[in-house]
């Protein structure tokens, strides 16, 4: 048994960059990637323990760390705007930041980032202004709804309205790119 757990512990050390570097190029969550590559030792561990024989063991690490990477994409809906909405004390709020790609998840990542920010800029610019303003104000200003409607002098309920339409546009609008993105 410390023979087993020596050899566990040598292929873990040996394989855990690589692994990691795998798995983070795939999910652009390091928490998500972090649990994944756990998951891919445990169910290692547990395969020694219950010595099943694995004749290449870092093929196999890899085979399980893509089929984890799949569940957790099947098990995790796209995320849409409207689906990520969360409230406050002031109605409905949403962080853009957290849709979007990592900029550390690698080149890849990085230009669908890219070309999600330049597909969202043109698709706030198809908004009527009202909806656009409001949007913008709330999301990526972080402004109050209660301050907006200070401001303007619109209700909060009007607010809300036009933020759900502006919403429902830009999640239409980018629902294809998402989906071209989660496929890769």
């Amino acid at each position: 048994m410390i023979e087993q757990d020596r050899q566990i512990a040598d292929v873990i050390a040996k394989e855990r960059p690589r692994l990691r570097s795998f798995i983070r190029r795939r999910v652009a969550n390091d928490a998500d990637a972090d649990d994944l590559l756990q998951d891919v030792f445990a169910e290692l561990v547990e395969a020694s323990r219950l010595m099943m024989p694995i004749e290449f063991v870092t093929g196999w690490l890899f085979r399980v760390a893509r089929n984890r990477i799949t569940d957790m994409f099947r098990k995790k809906r796209p995320e849409a705007f409207s689906d990520a909405l969360q409230e406050d004390e002031d109605g409905v709020l949403l962080d853009v930041e957290d849709l979007l790609p990592s900029p550390e998840a690698g080149p890849e990542a990085q230009y669908f980032r890219g070309l999600l920010l330049d597909e969202l800029q043109h698709a706030l610019a198809e908004l009527p202004a009202e909806q656009r303003d409001v949007f913008v104000a709330h999301e990526l200003e972080g402004r109050s709804f209660k301050e907006l409607a200070a401001e303007s002098e619109v209700s909060v309920n009007t607010l809300l309205s036009r933020k759900r339409y502006a919403v429902l546009h830009l999640r239409k609008r980018l629902q294809n790119l998402h989906d071209e993105f989660m496929e890769k």
